[in-house]
């Protein structure tokens, strides 16, 4: 359906978008006018520990140098203390009766605790976050009290960041705004085509013509025919998802618009608008979903039945303001993954374009890697001079990374663990392009182009996740291949690794180190991630089915998890972990129920590649919290619709009968044309040639 198409509905059917439309205008004005100037005052506090706990080495008597790792516990004993109801009346009794929230501090891995309070008097604000200040430090000293703690044994809560002049907050009222100005949008466009379906459905029951007939297109002087204009021309999914991947993999996915969030990026805004194009075309009868491809779409269905009910008991229990709002983008967050899903699976009805869609892709990523290249050498990162207007930084405190002498990339992503797992799960999708027969016409470079340049990148990230998730592609794909392919392959790995360690020296050095310092539990890092596993815990124990809300678990109201599992157990409860496995075994069945309906050599690497993507993802979803970024999520969510639709075209073409062949010349004929893609010999003995590419690359 053109774009022509659909202002030509919404123009017949003005009488249903206008009135909805004006609604949402005049709610959202008189919302703007009417919700007042918030501001906000924060301060900092840290929990330090007695000088008698202090007295051994290394703190030698000084409580800052031992506020360590087993401060968080206590760290959030006392958040979860504050945050009681007994807390708010108390603090309600001694004049804070403005809302105010409690947590951990952004990126700080210790026991430090930031402090705010939001409401429409900047002095009354400020006079309450130096109360809230206050009541922390008697509140920790009254808990020690009531357990009988010798007082030369107290930890102490100490501000080291006074509480500060409040600023203007101007978030919560460009959201109201924006959620009304959408809902009457979104709803008189729904309205609108829903309309246009019923009054196509009268037209044929009378046995009038379903549509009316086409405006004919004039002709070029020279008698060919005109191009149809940016209005005219059809549209597919292929094109809606090319305009989401463009906006994805080169606008730094850390900025957003301000009234939406964290999920306000432009890509997934503009994925939102691919889903309201299905949508339209489907309620007109342009589209219908593919045959065979409901695999993915029901797995989002339990995925959506997890977030709703987590939805529904984040509404239940005493959640703060951030929460709701955190909940309600974590519904948006939902249906732009929906989206995806959808316009891959149920949009494609042409394998040709799908495959030009699995080729962009990679074409895509292999330039997001190569900027990860410039980052690294130049120790510094691109994405800081990218700044657009209307767009917000969604991320506190995005810095370049090092470990070691080393700067870690991370391109046009959000940090360098989202870099490395967004490539690893596309390695092996140019891996598959590399040794497709279709494209042996195209060069070296074009080919083996993007498996270097993303191979490549892996291990300049300096992470365990890329390491890991090079070897699970690795030990997924190489032991499919052939030997004489495998034997080159892996001669081609460990030169690779020789010439990384003489053209930048203690690379591999770093990396072997992580490993060594993981297995000896002796890295810093893992000891912090471990401290918070036993802090969750009790999240898991109140809220065990359905969990507290996704999207609530935030890191300024609590703390960084690093695990996508332990995320979601908080966010989403048991529930939520089944529909999380269930989409990565999904991704896997693909893969494997692809290699087995496969009738040739290409398409069984196809759906190893899917296979070894989707293992990765499962895998590396152990080491940091994947699906909170937005980049990697949509690329894992592309590949998963997109492994459903190949998985339907094969289907499809298993279901059809074959053509019997009526003499040996025509079996002949049919097993050269079976045997081509593989240039494997012909039953006449002599070498079968390739069938000329039918992929047309953009």
């Amino acid at each position: 359906m053109s774009l022509g198409e659909i202002l030509g509905v919404l123009g017949r059917r003005w009488y249903v978008m206008l009135p909805l439309l004006l609604a949402g205008l005049l709610a959202g004005g008189y919302l703007y006018a009417a919700v007042p100037v918030s501001y906000q005052s924060q301060s900092s506090v840290s929990l330090l520990d007695s000088r008698a706990a202090a007295k051994p080495a290394p703190a030698y008597g000084n409580p800052i140098a031992n506020a360590g790792g087993s401060l968080v516990v206590t760290a959030d004993v006392l958040i979860r203390t504050l945050q009681s109801s007994d807390a708010a009346k108390a603090l309600h009794d001694v004049g804070v009766t403005d809302r105010y929230t409690v947590g951990f501090a952004p990126n700080a891995s210790g026991p430090l605790l930031s402090l705010a309070v939001t409401g429409t008097e900047r002095a009354k604000v400020l006079r309450e976050t130096s109360t809230l200040t206050s009541f922390a430090g008697e509140q920790l000293r009254a808990l020690q009290a009531a357990d009988k703690i010798a007082p030369q044994y107290y930890v102490s809560a100490t501000p080291i960041v006074l509480p500060q002049q409040p600023v203007t907050k101007l978030k919560s009222r460009y959201q109201l705004v924006a959620a009304v100005v959408i809902a009457g949008t979104a709803g008189g466009f729904f309205l609108s085509f829903a309309a246009e379906s019923a009054a196509l459905a009268r037209r044929r029951r009378k046995g009038l013509p379903a549509a009316r007939p086409a405006r004919h297109v004039r002709s070029r002087r020279n008698g060919g025919p005109r191009r149809p204009g940016l209005l005219r021309r059809p549209l597919d999914s292929t094109t809606w998802l090319t305009g989401y991947m463009v906006l994805a993999f080169f606008i730094p996915s850390n900025l957003d618009l301000p009234a939406l969030g964290g999920v306000g990026t432009p890509a997934n805004v503009f994925a939102l608008t691919g889903l309201l194009w299905y949508v339209a075309s489907w309620l007109t009868g342009r589209v219908t979903p593919a045959p065979g491809t409901r695999g993915p779409r029901l797995v989002m269905c339990l995925l959506a039945a997890a977030v709703l009910m987590a939805y529904i008991a984040d509404g239940a229990r005493s959640a703060s303001h951030e929460e709701v709002l955190a909940a309600d983008r974590g519904l948006i967050g939902l249906l732009v993954w929906v989206s995806l899903v959808v316009l891959t699976t149920a949009g494609i009805h042409e394998r040709e374009r799908l495959d030009t869609l699995m080729r962009r892709l990679v074409v895509m990523g292999s330039v997001v890697a190569a900027i990860g290249y410039w980052d690294f050498f130049t120790a510094t990162n691109i994405a800081d001079s990218i700044h657009l207007p209307g767009l917000q930084s969604s991320v506190a405190g995005v810095r370049t990374l090092d470990r070691g002498s080393f700067v870690r990339p991370r391109s046009t992503t959000a940090q360098s663990l989202e870099f490395a797992g967004m490539l690893a799960i596309l390695v092996p999708f140019a891996v598959q392009q590399a040794f497709d027969p279709v494209r042996r016409h195209s060069g070296v470079i074009r080919r083996w182009g993007p498996v270097v340049a993303m191979g490549g990148a892996l291990p300049l990230t300096v992470s365990r996740t890329s390491i890991i998730g090079a070897l699970l592609v690795i030990l997924v794909m190489v032991p499919r291949w052939k030997p004489q392919r495998r034997w080159g392959a892996i001669g081609v790995l460990l030169v690779s690794v020789g010439a990384l360690k003489v053209v930048i020296p203690g690379l591999i050095g770093t990396i072997l180190n992580l490993f060594s310092t993981f297995l000896s539990n002796s890295d810093s890092s893992t000891q912090a991630r471990t401290v918070k596993y036993s802090a969750i815990v009790p999240y898991l124990r109140e809220h065990p089915l359905f969990g507290q809300g996704f999207g609530t678990f935030t890191p300024d109201l609590y703390f960084f998890t690093d695990n996508q599992y332990m995320l979601t157990l908080a966010e989403m409860g048991m529930l939520g972990l089944v529909a999380l496995l269930a989409l990565y075994l999904a991704g896997i069945h693909h893969g494997g129920a692809i290699r087995r309906l496969a009738r040739t050599e290409s398409d069984r690497e196809l759906g190893q590649a899917f296979f070894a993507s989707a293992v990765v993802a499962l895998v590396i979803s152990a080491t940091f919290d994947a699906l909170m970024f937005p980049m990697f999520a949509g690329m894992f969510f592309v590949t998963l619709g997109a492994g459903g639709s190949y998985l339907g075209f094969l289907r499809r073409d298993a279901a059809a009968p074959r053509p019997a062949a009526d003499s040996p010349a025509d079996r002949n004929a049919a097993r050269n044309a079976d045997q081509a893609d593989t240039g494997t010999p012909a039953a006449d003995g002599t070498a079968a040639r390739p069938n000329p590419p039918q992929l047309v690359e953009s």
